[in-house]
């Protein structure tokens, strides 16, 4: 997103809104000092799952279906479905409105958030960022895909 070549995929600002929820979901620091701790900014956990599947409907079919929109290759597009799936497993057993603590404590949840790691690696370093970097606020996404 800093280093990001924004525009260079035709539906970029729903590629951010991927990356940015695969990011928040794939780092256990952030669940630890952001999510848990209540910071606002960031959203929960259901916001994050939201921003992954609202406007690319990923909950209903495959990303493989947006390579060349909002994915790059087949190869980002399956990590992502991965993620969804996993991410999306846990939601449905725990509840939309369930405490960030219910996902955490959720057994599958330390394979959701590698699932949901391997993908925004992938993305992040296609786009030429730091995958590493501490996930950015709603308010920074918001005016980053400002048109």
């Amino acid at each position: 997103m800093g280093g990001m070549p924004l525009n260079d995929m035709p539906w970029w600002r729903w590629r951010s809104n991927v990356r940015s929820a695969l990011h928040m979901l794939s780092d256990p620091g952030f669940h630890e000092t952001t999510w848990l701790a209540g910071l606002d900014g960031y959203g929960d956990v259901t916001d994050a799952v939201y921003r992954l599947v609202e406007d690319t409907w990923l909950d209903n079919w495959s990303a493989e279906k947006y390579v060349g929109s909002i994915f790059r290759d087949t190869g980002e597009a399956a990590l992502v479905d991965v993620a969804v799936l996993r991410v999306l497993r846990i939601m449905h057993q725990v509840g939309p409105d369930a405490p960030v603590s219910a996902y955490l404590e959720h057994q599958g949840w330390p394979e959701a958030v590698r699932a949901a790691r391997e993908a925004h690696v992938r993305l992040a370093q296609a786009d030429g960022e730091d995958p590493d970097t501490p996930p950015r606020s709603l308010d920074v996404l918001r005016i980053m895909t400002r048109s």
